[in-house]
């Protein structure tokens, strides 16, 4: 403590053992009291004369003011503060200002910084030099766990959640199938593009991939497979139009992303929908093809001749979910709203729809706030152990070394980015995409920038990457997610062969994202110049 508070604190009659002073006059005070440690602090000594600007004038600066307090308390035991630990200090250059404070009248020496000088930290005590002091890494978790939790972009993960399992139940979704089933079902691989235009829909509206991916194999695997569809063709288009969701805005994915990266969640939400819209169209292209090179394993469906009452019952099936998309995503793109405004409107949208559906009753609302309350703690949870992981692997200097490690490979900037979103791609085998946004993205983000190419740009690359991790086994979400509702028959092995294509068509809309940059930049800069 100061010696003010020290007055303050001896009035009240409390035991004070140590003070912190900076002069002679408060020094020679002290002297007469019965406190143990006068600590020559850093900081108030800088305040009050102006910020040395090199190591050496620190060290002088420290040393004149410990000198002082030697002088005005010579029987007590004095404390060095000079903060090494927080800047990159050579071990030769740690040395010789500690003995300078010593020298000068310290006793110890106070060390307090990151824990990546752990080694400079073990040099000095080496020395014999007396330390007392800690890595400070308690004070930074509690300030950063506590800025997540009262972060209000994080306030829309939540919201959109419970949008999606809104709409999961509403009933849309069984409207919009019988609806496009009429438009398509008649052309070979019709039923696939179907289901492939509904998850797209869905992406945009509910973002819940395990959500997207029941629905989609509750409602069009039965109906492809009874139309003697291929059962890997039908299963892969299922797992892979459900992860869509990830992407496509309103993504929980890219508003994590835009919290862990300090950037706008409308540049993101915006630099995702041509990637997205690509990917389905990849989706489309591919079932189409394989409808005409093999028609067997995508024939057409015998369904009612589509005529003006198809086109307004497809109308009147298109118009919730499009008001809904416009609700949220018009009122972000066009300034009107925040991100997580708009995603407190689209919750409202959500349940007036599920209301106006009759889908709504106190059970499935029960039902709907348990599954948001389950799915935003486990995210949050994730979130909090990620921050702290971060943070004692960037006090070690670990995001140092993955910058070097990256900055030293023999390529040139391409062939980093190239490597970081290969190691990400392998990763996505084994770990959930939470984990690689929380922890790798950010660690690979300062290298991306020093390299010059554009974040949202990046971020949007690594985003669709990320998406592949929901096909890739062994722990592919979406596979799991399908075998636990398919019908029988569709096994493991069947869905692993029917979503390689699909991988394989995510790998090359990464290539085309890759080499036209525009796919993603282009509409952030017509929005926001």
């Amino acid at each position: 403590m100061k010696i003010n508070d020290f007055a303050r604190r001896k009035v009240a009659g409390d035991k004070v053992s140590m003070v912190t002073c900076y002069d002679y006059w408060s020094a020679q005070l002290l002297n007469q009291s019965d406190v143990d440690t006068l600590l020559v602090g850093d900081s108030l000594a800088m305040v009050m004369h102006g910020f040395p600007s090199t190591v050496h004038a620190t060290v002088d600066m420290m040393a004149t003011h410990v000198a002082a307090v030697r002088r005005g308390a010579p029987n007590k035991f004095i404390v060095g503060d000079m903060p090494f630990m927080q800047a990159r200090y050579s071990h030769d250059v740690a040395l010789q200002g500690v003995s300078e404070l010593m020298r000068a009248g310290s006793n110890a020496i106070k060390i307090e910084g990151a824990a990546g000088q752990l080694d400079l930290m073990a040099h000095v005590v080496e020395s014999g030099v007396p330390v007392m002091g800690h890595l400070g890494l308690t004070p930074q978790s509690v300030e950063r766990i506590w800025n997540v939790m009262e972060n209000w972009v994080m306030v829309a993960l939540p919201m959109f959640i419970l949008m999606g399992l809104l709409l999961d139940r509403s009933g849309i979704a069984n409207q919009l199938m019988t609806s496009f089933a009429r438009l398509f079902g008649s052309v070979r691989g019709g039923l696939a593009v179907t289901v492939a235009v509904i998850g797209l829909l869905l992406a945009a509206t509910t973002g819940i991939i395990g959500a997207s991916v029941v629905l989609l194999a509750l409602l069009g695997l039965p109906a492809m497979l009874q139309q003697g569809y291929d059962k890997s063709l039908a299963s892969g288009t299922v797992c892979a139009v459900g992860t869509l969701g990830i992407l496509i805005p309103p993504s929980i994915m890219l508003v994590l992303m835009a919290d862990r990266m300090a950037m706008s969640v409308g540049d993101l939400f915006l630099g995702a929908v041509f990637p997205g819209a690509l990917l389905g169209a990849l989706y489309i292209g591919y079932i189409l093809l394989v409808g005409w090179l093999q028609p067997h394993k995508a024939p057409a469906a015998a369904v009612e001749r589509f005529d003006w009452q198809a086109v307004a019952d497809l109308f009147k099936a298109i118009l919730p979910p499009a008001f809904l998309i416009l609700a949220v995503l018009g009122s972000i793109f066009l300034g009107l709203a925040t991100p997580t405004e708009a995603a407190g409107v689209g919750a409202a949208g959500a349940l007036l729809l599920a209301v106006i559906k009759r889908q709504m009753n106190t059970h499935v609302m029960r039902d709907v706030l348990q599954e948001t309350t389950r799915t935003t703690a486990f995210i949050f949870a994730v979130l909090l152990g990620a921050t702290a992981f971060s943070l004692v692997l960037r006090g070690l200097g670990g995001d140092e070394l993955i910058e070097r490690v990256l900055l030293g490979l023999p390529f040139g900037p391409t062939g980093i980015i190239i490597c970081i979103l290969a190691a990400t791609f392998v990763l996505g085998f084994f770990l959930d995409w939470i984990e690689l946004t929380l922890i790798v993205l950010p660690l690979v983000a300062p290298v991306v920038a020093n390299l010059g190419f554009d974040p949202v740009w990046f971020t949007i690359l690594f985003a669709v990457c990320l998406q592949t991790s929901f096909l890739t086994p062994p722990v592919g979400f979406a596979i799991f997610y399908l075998k636990g509702v398919a019908p029988e028959g569709v096994d493991v092995v069947t869905i692993y062969r029917g979503v390689l294509p699909f991988i394989a068509l995510q790998v090359l809309g990464m290539l085309i994202i890759f080499n036209w940059t525009e796919i993603v930049t282009w509409l952030p800069t017509q929005a926001y110049g």
